[in-house]
């Protein structure tokens, strides 16, 4: 079995966040992309960590350290990790995350489940979504208050499910609700599995269960039939979330909520414009750092022909786009 690499260079928060983790480096297998802040509130004080399966070449090294200009003067050194470390690495510093009534945790965590809040075991993987990051806690928040709110739920998806957390906390909140969760890569939907097995989410196509599949936005056959959602999750990012607003809003019921995450607060203002041009009201947003969480309403007899749920796929099924 062979070793794992790492290359760490420091960066700044700008450098981080125009890393797209889906960008072809021209590296076979490519890396995997993490960044995180190592002084709170310091824009120029980040790091960028590339991990490698087998060393890097100096080609390999040179296109990761295109990806932060800022490290030029600073010496790039490829380590070796051995395999058997991984795990432990990769669960290192996960502190337990409460948020709203959900405790998330690895395996690896020996904190005591707080009395009132539901656990939900999610280990850090290849897919997005530990609860860590504030676009996913605020997420967890902004569910936990629509259902203290009385909202009621039957049919949901969350899009760009990523660990599948926000699919199982959004089934734990109704659970007699069809539940969706769909992602573009299928090694998150893998993970989802993993994680549902963990936590004791069934997968299935009924009510109280999540069905699972692999697409680009809402363009899958399972997701044009189960339309139209009267809760739609998106937490991905600020780009797909404009583009897809037609296809998003057409799948929402009239009166659906939508909770949209990934964006940073400068981008709000586009990603809501995009939003309000098909028929959505902002009703909130709960912010935490630089990354707001929105939540929107779709305006009662607006718009286009909507899908109906369950109704099999045909020809003529509505266009629901992709990133």
């Amino acid at each position: 079995m062979s070793d794992s690499w790492k290359l760490t260079l420091p960066c700044t928060r700008a450098e981080a966040e125009a890393i797209d983790a889906g960008d072809d480096l021209g590296i076979a297998p490519p890396p995997v992309l993490m960044t995180c802040e190592i002084t709170a509130d310091d824009p120029d004080d980040w790091q960028l960590e590339a991990y490698f399966d087998g060393k890097p070449s100096a080609a390999a090294v040179k296109a990761v350290r295109a990806l932060a200009p800022s490290s030029a003067r600073r010496r790039a050194r490829p380590e070796r990790i051995p395999d058997q470390d991984w795990v432990t690495l990769s669960q290192a510093g996960l502190a337990p995350v409460r948020a709203g009534r959900f405790f998330v945790h690895t395996a690896a965590s020996d904190a005591t489940i707080p009395p009132g809040l539901h656990p939900f075991q999610i280990e850090a993987s290849q897919a997005f979504g530990t609860g860590h990051h504030q676009t996913t806690s605020g997420c967890l928040m902004m569910l936990d208050s629509l259902k203290r709110g009385g909202l009621q739920v039957r049919n949901l998806i969350d899009i760009g499910t990523g660990t599948g957390l926000l699919g199982f906390a959004a089934l734990h909140l109704w659970p007699h609700a069809y539940a969706t969760g769909s992602d573009i890569d299928p090694a998150s939907i893998a993970v989802t599995r993993e994680n549902a097995a963990i936590n004791g989410v069934t997968i299935g196509d009924q009510r109280g269960q999540m069905a699972l599949a692999t697409a680009p936005g809402l363009q899958h056959p399972l997701l044009i039939a189960r339309a139209p959602y009267d809760l739609i999750i998106a937490n991905i990012l600020a780009g797909p979330l404009i583009a897809l607003a037609p296809s998003i809003a057409m799948a929402l019921a009239p009166g659906g909520t939508l909770v949209l995450a990934g964006l940073l607060t400068t981008q709000a203002p586009s990603v809501l414009a995009a939003y309000r041009r098909q028929g959505l009201l902002p009703l909130g947003r709960i912010t935490i750092g630089d990354w707001p969480t929105l939540r929107l309403r779709k305006r009662r007899r607006y718009g286009q022909d909507r899908a109906t749920r369950h109704a099999p796929p045909t020809p003529e099924a509505p266009n629901f786009g992709s990133w």
